[in-house]
């Protein structure tokens, strides 16, 4: 299995869900987070987990320039697994060209949470969603909407609805050989949230993303995880 961290930048984010790009020129404030979809290769497939920001959306999401950067095309990408429908998260799926929304990875099988969907659509002006890409997503052909609270998308790959930082948020693992990759996605998004064991005020259920964590922790070092952490600046793929 390889695993490799698609990092498209650090940017900041602020209350109102703004995300700006850290470069030489900014001067802006705010969280600080980086944004990194990962690509897991197996066997029997190219996963993409997540799929980054884009802050233009008239234009092709960076996540396939760097797609590109590690030889892999975007029509190669065989399944795309969703965490969560924020927009730092699923940006990357498509992009709209004289109003009409191009798929970016129109050969991958995409797993979406359908009452997550069904949550994030009913969000009218909350910032963190995309309500025009939303409605977009529950047309695409090649969209599967998961309606379980666990279960197996292949022998590989299983997911849970771990709740927390949204309510349907979900996880996954993949498994080949003895090696278990494990996302937690924005549950686990850092390497500090194991750190502070506390719950954090911007999840939908604070408590439950913390106790998801722990329990994470304990069977992951049991079973030698490697776990993807999605906003660290530092260490987005660490070993249990």
């Amino acid at each position: 299995m390889s695993v490799i961290a698609l990092t498209l930048g650090n940017y900041t984010v602020n209350k109102s869900k703004k995300f700006s790009l850290i470069d030489s020129s900014f001067t802006g404030s705010g969280a600080k987070v980086a944004i990194q979809p990962f690509l897991v290769t197996t066997k029997k497939d190219v996963i993409l987990l997540d799929t980054g920001i884009n802050l233009n959306q008239g234009e092709v999401p960076p996540v396939c320039q760097r797609l590109k950067d590690e030889n892999v095309e975007a029509d190669q990408v065989t399944k795309v697994l969703i965490s969560h429908l924020h927009k730092d998260h699923i940006d990357g799926l498509g992009y709209f060209s004289e109003g009409k929304f191009i798929s970016s990875f129109p050969q991958a099988t995409i797993y979406i949470q359908q009452r997550e969907l069904d949550f994030a659509l009913a969000k009218e002006g909350n910032p963190s969603y995309r309500p025009e890409m939303l409605e977009q997503l529950a047309l695409l052909p090649n969209v599967t909407l998961l309606n379980d609270n666990e279960g197996e998308i292949t022998d590989e790959i299983s997911y849970q609805v771990s709740g927390g930082h949204t309510p349907n948020h979900q996880v996954f693992w993949i498994k080949e050989n003895e090696e278990i990759t494990f996302y937690g996605a924005d549950n686990l998004p850092q390497r500090n949230y194991l750190k502070f064991q506390v719950a954090f005020k911007n999840d939908f259920d604070g408590r439950k993303a913390l106790e998801a964590r722990q329990k994470w922790e304990e069977e992951g070092k049991q079973q030698q995880w490697t776990v993807l952490l999605y906003h660290d600046m530092e260490n987005p793929i660490i070993k249990f």
